[in-house]
């Protein structure tokens, strides 16, 4: 039982809006040496900055207008406060971030859909709370709705239980805290310039030469952040994941999100 249904408007608006997201992202290792984007190296990521609120909020209004009762809501509402919460505890710390395993476990108890809005909206609270505003603020959101999302789509949903969900939700923690890192580090590669010339973006270089100072640059700047990240989501999924995704799955059976809403006439 989950709060949200994808249905086919849901659908095709995360296709949409993931489809725009991994060109907002990935365009510099995804453009030729002769497209126009590379003519633009500097300015494309402030017009991804710009177009991405636009589609986020295209496709949580989406979602929303689908699926997302009162009761689904207030547990989204709760949920993104909970995750907003605990990103300063470590945020800027060695990359420690504590809120990726809620996340994670969040994603995957309540599903694609609401992952994804969970995702987004715990990043924009968590943006307003540390004063964490930018350009880079929507390519935050996009990746962690992609990685609740993905939470979300893991399989076994309804069957898998016990030591073997739990290590499968944190081998997925792992590699979504490392993936997060790897696409945060895109979006802002490129406006490295000519300052490094070793690990920063070339539009003129072929994209094997790129690809290479793409991974010195994640070498040299994050793989730290990035494992320390990946760590503490497993860590904390393995020592709090059973308690928290039985309190999950029961708010969500005790929520009866299915549940038709039914008005009796009140009885003379």
């Amino acid at each position: 039982m989950r709060p949200i249904r994808l249905g086919p408007q849901s659908v095709a608006a995360l296709v949409l809006v993931s489809a725009v997201g991994v060109v907002a992202v990935g365009w510099p290792l995804l453009a030729g040496a002769e497209s126009g984007f590379t003519e633009h190296a500097q300015d494309a990521p402030w017009l991804f900055a710009a177009l991405l609120p636009l589609l986020l909020a295209v496709v949580v209004a989406t979602i929303a207008d689908v699926g997302l009762d009162a009761k689904a809501i207030a547990m989204l509402g709760v949920l993104a406060a909970a995750g907003a919460a605990l990103r300063p505890l470590g945020a800027g710390t060695a990359g420690i971030e504590p809120m990726f395993f809620l996340m994670v476990l969040s994603g995957r108890v309540l599903g694609p859909g609401f992952g994804f809005v969970l995702g987004a909206v715990s990043m924009f609270a968590s943006a307003l709370l540390t004063g964490g505003v930018g350009p880079w603020m929507p390519f935050q959101m996009l990746s962690m709705g992609w990685v609740c999302m993905g939470a979300g789509l893991l399989p076994g949903a309804h069957t898998l239980r016990g030591r073997g969900e739990l290590w499968m939700l944190a081998v997925y923690g792992a590699v979504s805290a490392l993936f997060y890192g790897t696409a945060m580090n895109l979006q802002g590669w490129t406006l490295l310039g000519g300052m490094a010339t070793g690990v920063s973006y070339d539009p003129r270089a072929p994209l094997g030469e790129n690809l290479g100072h793409f991974v010195a640059y994640c070498l040299a700047t994050s793989l730290g952040w990035d494992l320390s990240r990946a760590f503490v989501t497993v860590l904390l999924g393995l020592a709090l994941g059973p308690a928290i995704l039985r309190a999950l799955r029961r708010a969500t059976r005790r929520a009866a999100f299915e549940a038709p809403v039914t008005f009796e006439a009140p009885k003379s």
